[in-house]
């Protein structure tokens, strides 16, 4: 099938890179056959606002929609919802759903996700211990957040701190518990991190960082956490938010190459050259790391990569190489990562003033390769942006430039 047009097109997985890809498709003017299989009843909505605003708004939450069924009608886009594929046949070129029928492509695209990592505990389990990544979940725990009840959160990262907050704007009581001796370990810097804590503390959340989990037990009057430290929590809810596991079973079943998510080369083309992968699921060598093999689990990656992978679906050639960038809103305040900030050796920080607060990483040879901020969405956004642009382009900008305040970034770019 490589390098022929394609007539029909199969995307698995209807989430954010899913539904891209197939509206990328049509707006690059395909006008084949696509057709998008997700395995959740609803049209492909926004999961962001999951551990926001369908949270905290006064109202039952709604999908915030990618593509409402109107607009997939519109766009002739089949959408499969709650539809489970078993296989790939890659020989037949055809995949097999639950209840046996089989829909044919000439090319496929595997936008499977990731899935909520699931706590090893005694006494843990699915009943009394959720997770948030579909719209149903966020409903269920939207229910348990009101004045007087008590929301332990597992895990000190992205989603636990938001849940925290959002806990809190319901009125919720909050203990967080993070086994590493700090919050947001593995993706934000420790100075960042720390002031992130310290909103926390602000505004009541209790954080116990450095402590394990010994086991968890629940009657019919709610739930206790034993820590390892001897310490019982006792709590009306548990959220784990420990973590996510790129959904590759499908891809392992086909006998596609798998690395830390299914593998795909700079056009997110798979070892089968008919079958491609985008968003969560998937890594891939990034070109600004030194072709490091990298897997994002970022709203904005999803969107990206669905747009380079309708283009390498239709036969194109485009390598992906956009800059990683990462944002959570938590209160008032935001924090926005552009780059991999591990890639950095040293780090120089600009101070924005209103509690703002920018870090730029360098590597050894001088170059940006990733940028940090927390504070207002006003006070860093634009900065973080401009960051993003000179990462881009590989940049080496003077080190003493970057820290004062008063040398816009944009002119270190246009230099």
């Amino acid at each position: 099938m490589r390098g022929s047009r394609p007539e029909s097109i199969v995307v698995i997985g209807a989430g954010e890179a899913g539904a891209r890809a197939a509206m990328a498709l049509r707006e690059q003017g395909f006008a084949g056959r696509v057709t998008i299989i997700g395995d959740e009843p609803h049209a492909p909505y926004e999961r962001p606002p999951l551990s926001k605003a369908a949270l905290t708004d006064e109202v039952e939450p709604q999908a915030a929609f990618i593509l409402t069924p109107e607009r997939l009608a519109e766009h002739a886009i089949t959408h499969r919802s709650d539809t489970r594929v078993l296989a790939i046949d890659r020989d037949a070129h055809r995949i097999e759903l639950a209840g046996g029928e089989r829909i044919a492509y000439d090319r496929l695209l595997l936008a499977t996700g990731a899935s909520a990592r699931r706590l090893s505990i005694d006494g843990a389990g699915p009943d009394n211990v959720q997770t948030l990544r579909t719209l149903d979940e966020a409903r269920a725990l939207r229910t348990r957040l009101r004045p007087g009840s008590h929301l332990a959160i597992l895990g000190g990262g992205f989603i636990g701190l938001e849940l925290a907050a959002a806990a809190r704007a319901r009125g919720a009581e909050v203990t967080l518990i993070e086994l590493a001796p700090r919050l947001l370990a593995r993706a934000v810097p420790a100075d960042l991190a720390a002031i992130i804590a310290r909103r926390h503390e602000a505004e009541g959340v209790r954080l116990l960082t450095g402590t394990g989990i010994a086991s968890i037990e629940t009657d019919s009057t709610g739930h206790v956490v034993s820590l390892s430290t001897g310490e019982r929590v006792v709590c009306d809810a548990i959220l784990a938010g420990i973590g996510a596991i790129p959904e590759t079973g499908l891809a392992e079943r086909a006998g596609l190459a798998i690395d830390n998510g299914i593998a795909v080369d700079e056009r997110l083309a798979t070892n089968d050259p008919d079958i491609f992968a985008a968003g969560d699921c998937c890594s891939f060598p990034h070109a600004l790391y030194g072709g490091r093999r990298v897997r994002l689990e970022a709203w904005r990656n999803a969107q990206d990569q669905g747009n380079a992978a309708a283009t390498n679906l239709l036969g194109g050639s485009d390598a992906y190489e956009a800059v990683p960038w990462f944002w959570s809103d938590q209160y008032d305040i935001t924090l926005q990562i552009a780059g991999l900030a591990d890639e950095g050796s040293e780090t120089v920080t600009r101070e924005l003033g209103d509690d703002a607060r920018l870090d730029f990483h360098l590597a050894n040879d001088g170059r940006l390769v990733a940028a940090s901020a927390v504070g207002p969405n006003g006070k860093i956004a634009r900065d973080v942006r401009l960051a993003e642009m000179l990462i881009a382009r590989r940049a080496t900008p003077d080190r003493a430039a970057l820290a004062a305040p008063a040398v816009k970034l944009k002119g270190l770019l246009a230099g």
